[in-house]
């Protein structure tokens, strides 16, 4: 029997909007398609013009379509972190009949009792992660199904996002004609690759530097534990250099691509390249050491400030140090500058998958290899969110009642797909748990 699935990963970015196709074959993800494209209607990580951004999901996914020969009409979704909030949850429920199992409906039920609690206006429910449950006073016990008992507990960790953020993202993606299967707190699936076992249980720093702002979390016996946001990135720095040096954005982000470093002791007064400046017949010479000093002012802000923050949770106690990626972290020096300021130990981390050997699609991995690994608990959780969010009449995605995308398919692409999508498996899921 054939038990390969298709997982399809949309990363909404400020830059770019990512799409990363894999086959998942007997536990092996292997990535059959990329698309990209840039990024419109985004401010600051987050979608500020729904048309805009749904245009340009459409272009990334045609592309990813394409070169993967791949109907694609399901998707999972990372969020961004811009003022989420995380809560410690407990439920506790009466078992009806002593001599009868636990099932679905019962850890149902208990996780759902979890949810009660009141959240501000603004917030709606993103993520139940489960901890662990307890069966008549037996604590610790991971999945309690197949047990009998009078009394189930559940406790794990909520977390909730502004309603705006959940609303634009879902607009934005129903818009291009896609169903969301699943979404996931970035900061969680970048820690699904870039971090090994021991930082994921032990404790580490994560921080993602991408274009329009800089995320800096903490992981924690594998769960998101403290998430803070930094509003500038590496637009920021492409700016900089526009301003500085006279010239366009599109040559400043050139000049950022092929020679930025954070390096200053490196950087060469010797070594020099020509930058066109506006009103300037003729390039002017910039040096490597001049460039160098523009981008380190600017990155070293970023790390300054997120510093006091993490030290004063006391995240810089963990011994897992602190893991930098995103588009930023190829710059040459960029470890270096954070272990001076710090004062741990810092490492970089780039996909080493084909077609993905740059830190900027951490998260387009991330997400299938996430999505990849969730369990039949895990899905019960979301769907119990999905639940509770639907029947409150808040905005939601609603990915356990869609029917299939209707997408239109392009006649000149020809694509079909290779094996059966994630979406089916996971509205079957919700299908047989809702009835």
């Amino acid at each position: 029997m054939d038990d390969s699935m298709i997982i399809v990963s949309l990363d909404i970015g400020t830059t770019a909007m990512k799409v990363v196709v894999a086959n998942v074959s007997k536990g092996q993800l292997n990535v059959i398609g990329i698309g990209s494209a840039h990024a419109q209607g985004m401010n600051r990580g987050v979608i500020v013009d729904i048309d805009k951004a749904s245009a340009a999901v459409k272009e990334a996914v045609k592309k990813a379509a394409s070169q993967s020969n791949t109907e694609i009409h399901d998707v999972v979704v990372g969020l961004p972190t811009n003022g989420v909030q995380i809560y410690s949850c407990q439920g506790t429920i009466a078992l009806s009949d002593q001599t009868k199992e636990i099932d679905d409906k019962d850890v149902q039920q208990v996780m759902t009792a979890a949810l009660m609690q009141t959240l501000p206006a603004e917030q709606e429910y993103v993520a139940l992660i489960p901890n662990n449950f307890s069966v008549d006073g037996f604590k610790n016990i991971k999945d309690p199904r197949g047990m009998i008992g009078t009394r189930l507990e559940f406790s794990g960790i909520l977390y909730s996002l502004p309603k705006s953020i959940v609303h634009n993202v879902a607009k934005a993606v129903e818009r291009a004609g896609l169903n969301i299967v699943h979404t996931v707190l970035a900061p969680a699936a970048l820690s699904q690759v870039a971090l090994t076992d021991g930082e994921q249980n032990f404790g580490t720093i994560l921080i993602d530097l991408g274009g329009g702002q800089s995320t800096a979390s903490v992981i924690h016996d594998r769960k998101l534990k403290f998430s803070t946001v930094d509003t500038e990135g590496g637009n920021l720095v492409v700016h900089d250099i526009s301003v500085v040096l006279n010239t366009t954005l599109q040559n400043a982000a050139k000049l950022q691509r092929y020679y930025g470093t954070v390096n200053i002791k490196a950087a060469s007064e010797a070594e020099e390249f020509p930058v066109e400046v506006v009103g300037q017949d003729e390039p002017q010479a910039v040096t490597s050491k001049y460039l160098s000093e523009i981008i380190t002012a600017r990155v070293q802000q970023i790390f300054e400030r997120l510093q006091k923050r993490l030290a004063k949770i006391k995240a810089f106690d963990l011994p897992g140090g602190v893991v930098i990626t995103g588009g930023l972290a190829e710059m040459d020096g960029v470890d270096q500058l954070a272990r001076n300021i710090f004062g741990v130990k810092v490492k970089t981390f780039v996909p080493q998958q084909m077609g993905l050997r740059h830190p900027a699609f951490t998260e387009s991995l991330g997400l299938v290899s996430y999505a990849q690994s969730l369990n039949d608990l895990d899905l019960l959780a979301y769907a119990v969110i999905q639940q509770h969010n639907f029947t409150d009449g808040k905005d939601n995605f609603q990915s356990f009642q869609s029917e299939e995308s209707q997408m239109p398919k392009s006649s000149d692409n020809n694509v079909h797909p290779t094996s059966t999508p994630m979406g089916e498996k996971f509205k079957n899921f919700w299908k047989k748990f809702f009835d």
